[in-house]
């Protein structure tokens, strides 16, 4: 049965790699409230996030691009603003270096789902937290308030937990199967 590819939900997910053209020219724009503006677009795309599935769950039009677009929306996107980030100065190079590397591997595994067991891996919840989390560590770096940096560290650091967290059960769903992924998701 032919699916239909572009769904309001799978519009929400590719918009989050469109949002990485106006992230960039905020982050090197002069203009007057840039750094709000670029909060405003890290919250949109975060939205958009947790949106894309709600609505495909909740309209009935859950597709396989839809769940292959979602992570790979997410992993661009997430990965283009945080090299953004760096170049700016804004956070530091390791860890945009560690959450890329996780989504590689993530990716890959990904891949070899599809090709070798036929089936589509499907984001989870720990991962959508993971994403979360790195865009709130963005969103908090672009504000760089002093009061903010206490919360900045607790977000960086719970981030690195929740990817290290989230890899472990993409890489036990790619060996071991996903019963185990299953009940953690619970």
């Amino acid at each position: 049965m032919l699916q239909r590819i572009w769904t309001f939900s799978t519009f929400l997910s590719f918009s989050r790699i469109i949002l990485v053209a106006p992230l960039a020219y905020l982050l090197y724009a002069d203009i007057p409230n840039n750094r709000v503006w670029i909060a405003v677009v890290i919250a949109v795309a975060a939205a958009t996030d947790f949106l894309d599935g709600y609505i495909a769950r909740k309209l009935h039009q859950v597709t396989d691009f839809g769940k292959v677009i979602d992570p790979v929306a997410d992993k661009i996107s997430v990965g283009a603003a945080g090299v953004l980030f760096v170049l700016a100065g804004y956070v530091p190079l390791w860890y945009v270096v560690i959450f890329i590397a996780r989504d590689l591997v993530i990716l890959v595994g990904g891949l070899y789902i599809k090709t070798k067991k036929k089936t589509i891996a499907q984001s989870n919840w720990p991962g959508k937290i993971t994403a979360s989390l790195v865009a709130l560590f963005l969103l908090i770096s672009i504000l760089q308030s002093e009061a903010l940096e206490v919360l900045r560290q607790v977000v960086l650091w719970t981030s690195l937990v929740m990817m290290g967290f989230s890899l472990a059960l993409y890489v036990q769903r790619l060996f071991i199967g996903s019963s185990l992924t299953k009940r953690a998701a619970l």
